[in-house]
């Protein structure tokens, strides 16, 4: 099936530059974490831990970041149109999308040939989006419970004993860095399944051609067979 065209309005360049930054401080929190947890390498150690503490307040000033730019910043609501919203109204239920949650887990199911055409994110991207900045919070302040310097603050501390000391803390911290490799893993899928459009477009702001959306009427219009080439 023909899809929606992918212009910049959908991923303005300060969206864009969070997004390298997040991806940049997740990988060296999982390589690091890893390196943390299986020390092969004694003299790697020290190195390890700063690049951990440091990308690890990098995520989470870059999340609280991405979430304030969320109400400036504005974004199109859907793919295949120039119009923009603020940004935060399309992780929100849209009337373009907020009917296809079923035939949205068919489609990445593959019970469904074809998904749903309307809204910039499908309804379990919205979902899996708005748990993420939740996600960062719980895994920083897990490490701050775990970091000397402010391990022994009331909150790090009453948290640690409330979940039965730093061993404990410690397991949360380590298998919540899973959830994030799988978040990865998911967020690559849902984001490329009908093609690597939305990846060059968000990583390298390439356009590409495809069906035009009308956001008022909630149809498709036309098409737009714009290349690559034609905009870097």
């Amino acid at each position: 099936m023909a899809h929606l065209a992918h212009y910049r309005e959908a991923h303005p360049m300060p969206f864009v530059i969070t997004h390298w930054i997040n991806l940049v401080a997740m990988i060296l929190l999982i390589v690091t974490g890893f390196c943390i947890h299986f020390p092969f390498w004694a003299g790697f150690m020290g190195i390890a831990r700063g690049v951990h503490v440091f990308c690890g307040f990098i995520l989470f000033l870059n999340c609280i970041i991405r979430v304030l730019m969320a109400f400036f910043v504005k974004s199109s609501p859907t793919g295949g149109t120039h119009n923009q919203v603020t940004d935060y109204k399309t992780w929100l239920p849209q009337a373009d999308n907020r009917h296809q949650l079923g035939a949205w887990i068919k489609y990445y199911l593959f019970l469904k040939k074809d998904h749903p055409l309307g809204a910039k994110l499908g309804v379990p991207q919205k979902i899996s989006y708005l748990a993420i900045p939740l996600l960062v919070i719980v895994m920083f302040y897990t490490g701050l419970c775990l970091w000397a310097p402010t391990m022994g603050w009331g909150l790090m501390a009453g948290g640690t004993d409330l979940v039965g000391g730093l061993m404990s803390m410690r397991i949360i911290h380590y298998f919540l860095m899973y959830v994030f490799i799988c978040f990865m893993f998911i967020h690559i899928y849902l984001a490329n399944i009908e093609g690597i459009s939305p990846t060059l477009l968000m990583f390298f702001w390439k356009e590409h051609g495809g069906l035009v959306y009308d956001t008022e009427k909630h149809t498709i219009v036309g098409e737009d067979d714009m290349k690559h080439s034609e905009k870097a």
